[in-house]
C-alpha cells in the first residue's frame, strides 16, 4: 500500500471502525508473491524431452548455408550436419526431424525413395555417430518433385491414390536407412495404411508412424518453402490440405489415421490452431505433436529483430500455450534458443 492510499484510509477512519469488515474474497496473489512460488505452482513446463529440432540436408552445396527468411537456422551439406547434430546434442536436445533438398528433381521424386537419396545418407551418417538421437524422417515428395507438388501430378491435378506407393517406397528407404520414425506430411488419404502396410511387410513392424495428420494450407509455411526449395508450380496445396477455416474436420481427419495405424498425431501450424490442438487432445490419447512452424519462428524473429518484443519471454509464453492446448512434444525452430535459456538458468 503506497503512503498516500494508507494516509486516505486513516482519515477516512475506515482503519479504526470496529463496525467496518472486509467483505470476504479470495486472495490469488497469495501463489505469485516470488519467482519461487510461481515456480513452485506452475502448471505447465517445456522442458527439453518436449522439444524436437529440425534439420535441413543439402544435396546441392558443402559446408553451411543460412536461411534468410528464417534467421538463425541453415541448410548443412551431408559434410556439416553430423557437426550440428552434436551441437543440438550437446545441448540435450533428444529429437529432430530431418528434411532433404536434392540435386536434382523429378516428377516422381525420385531422390525421395532411392537408397543413395540425401537424406537417406543423412540419416546413415547422424545415427552412425550419435546413435541415441531419435531422428524422424519427414516422408514427403514436394522437395523433390519437379511440379513442387506432394504428389504424382497429371495434367496438373494431384493423384491420390497413385501417389501412396510412392509415399510407401520413402518410408520403407527411410527406415532402411536408420530413422527411427517415419513422419508422412504429404496429406494424402490413406497415406498411414499405406506406409504401415509398406513398413510390416519390409519388417519394420516397430517403426511408428508420427501422422502429420491435421496440416492446413497455411500462409505460415512461407520459409519453410525458402528452406526447402519445395513451392509448388502451379496452383497450391488447397486441394489435398486443410481449410484454415476447418475445426470439425480435423477430428476426422486424426480419427482416420489413428484407425489407420498412427501412433503419433500431429497438428500443423500450432499458434493459430489452439483450439484444434485442444480439441484433438480431447478426442485422442495418441502422444500429441504440434509444429511450430517457419512462419510463426520468422514473426518472432523479425520482431525481437527490430526490438518491439523481448524474443525469449514470447517464446516461453507461445511454447508453453502450445503445451498448454495439449501438445506433448513441439517441432520448432527454437529448440537450440530454448536449450541455451535452460541451460543458462534462464528459462
Amino acid at each position: 500500500m503506497t503512503v498516500s492510499a494508507a494516509s486516505a484510509i486513516s482519515q477516512s477512519g475506515i482503519a479504526n471502525d470496529s463496525a467496518w469488515h472486509r467483505p470476504p474474497f479470495d486472495r490469488h496473489r497469495r501463489l505469485r508473491t516470488t519467482p519461487a512460488l510461481r515456480a513452485l505452482v506452475r502448471e505447465t513446463h517445456v522442458g527439453l524431452d518436449d522439444l524436437i529440432m529440425p534439420v535441413f540436408i543439402d544435396e546441392t552445396i558443402d559446408g553451411v548455408s543460412p536461411i534468410a527468411s528464417m534467421p538463425g537456422i541453415n541448410r548443412f551439406g551431408l559434410d556439416a550436419v553430423v557437426d550440428e547434430v552434436g551441437r543440438i546434442a550437446d545441448l540435450g536436445i533428444r529429437s529432430i526431424i530431418v528434411f532433404g533438398i536434392p540435386k536434382y528433381k523429378d516428377a516422381v521424386g525420385t531422390g525421395a525413395w532411392i537408397p543413395d537419396g540425401i537424406v537417406q545418407r543423412g540419416i546413415r551418417a547422424i545415427k552412425a555417430a550419435y546413435p541415441d538421437m531419435v531422428v524422424i524422417a519427414d516422408d514427403c515428395m514436394c522437395e523433390y518433385t519437379s511440379t513442387g507438388h506432394c504428389g504424382i501430378v497429371e495434367r496438373q491435378e494431384v493423384l491420390n491414390d497413385e501417389s501412396l506407393e510412392y509415399i510407401a517406397h520413402i518410408a520403407v528407404s527411410q527406415a532402411e536407412a536408420g530413422a527411427d520414425i517415419i513422419a508422412p506430411s504429404n496429406a494424402m488419404d490413406g497415406y498411414v495404411l499405406a506406409i504401415r502396410s509398406a513398413l510390416d511387410d519390409a519388417g519394420f513392424v516397430s517403426t511408428p508412424i508420427m501422422s502429420y495428420a491435421v496440416k492446413y494450407a497455411s500462409s505460415f509455411y512461407g520459409p519453410f518453402r525458402d528452406a526447402a526449395d519445395g513451392a509448388p508450380q502451379f496452383g497450391d496445396r488447397a486441394g489435398y490440405q486443410m481449410d484454415p477455416a476447418n475445426r470439425r474436420e480435423a477430428l476426422r481427419e486424426a480419427a482416420s489415421d489413428e484407425r489407420e495405424g498412427a501412433d503419433f498425431l500431429m497438428v500443423k501450424p500450432a499458434m493459430a490452431f489452439l483450439d484444434v490442438l485442444r480439441d484433438i487432445r480431447e478426442a485422442s490419447d495418441l502422444p500429441l505433436v504440434a509444429y511450430n512452424v517457419s512462419g510463426e519462428y520468422a514473426m518472432i524473429k523479425a520482431a525481437a529483430a527490430n526490438g518491439w518484443i523481448d524474443e525469449p519471454r514470447i517464446v516461453r509464453e507461445t511454447l508453453t500455450s502450445i503445451k498448454r492446448a495439449g501438445a506433448d512434444l513441439i517441432i520448432t525452430y527454437f529448440a537450440k534458443d530454448v536449450a541455451r535459456h535452460i541451460r543458462d538458468h534462464e528459462w
